[in-house]
């Protein structure tokens, strides 16, 4: 290649000077951090959001799909990292209330076996006072009738705790921000390169 013909080549790169691309790379780079930075907090809002709405009894299936779709389609918005408790996301108060309603209904039927009795002997006994004639029939029907103390239905707990895993690259604008800067970078080191090139290629057909 002669040394015309690499001055006009010059003169062409020069124009897109490498200082375009860092500049470029750099503004990507720092909306790229921001989004990213948005996505965790948003992640980290939704995720509270959840857990209020477990604490106040609500309807926490729609805060979880809800917090589920964002995870899942936003990169940087991995809850484990944020939280000593492993699952992040525990619906403490939804299981608790399921433990104590099977707990309840399990101390209802002891109440159930004396209704029983009581019930029977009165259809035995219509015309009789309680202590005279039905006294002995309950006694003589719970006697009959043993009783087992039922135990509350076991509820496995990891059916409530929950973890999402965020995608390693999103579409969103962290994403896109992310790509791009990566772009403008190897743009900036092609055109530097290039033109380090240049000058020696010039120099040496001085």
């Amino acid at each position: 290649m002669n040394k015309k013909k690499l001055h006009h080549i010059w003169k062409i790169v020069r124009r897109a000077s490498y200082w375009y691309f860092l500049a470029a790379f750099l503004v990507c780079g720092l909306i790229a951090a921001m989004s990213l930075r948005h996505n965790n907090l948003t992640a980290l809002a939704l995720r509270d959001e959840v857990l209020q709405t477990d604490k106040d009894n609500g309807n926490t299936e729609v805060a979880l799909k809800k917090l589920r779709e964002y995870v899942y389609s936003h990169m940087n918005t991995n809850l484990a990292s944020d939280t000593s408790v492993y699952p992040p996301i525990q619906l403490k108060y939804r299981y608790e209330r399921l433990v104590q309603a099977e707990k309840d209904k399990a101390a209802a039927t002891n109440g159930n076996i004396y209704n029983d009795a009581q019930n029977y002997c009165e259809k035995n006994f219509p015309q009789s006072f309680y202590g005279a004639g039905r006294l002995p029939c309950i006694q003589n029907y719970l006697d009959t009738h043993p009783y087992v103390q039922p135990q509350p239905k076991s509820i496995p707990d990891s059916l409530y705790k929950f973890d999402f895993a965020s995608p390693v690259w999103s579409p969103d604008l962290a994403g896109l921000s992310l790509v791009l800067a990566a772009f403008f970078f190897v743009l900036f080191i092609v055109r530097f390169a290039l033109e380090r090139w240049m000058r020696a290629t010039l120099k040496h057909h001085l």
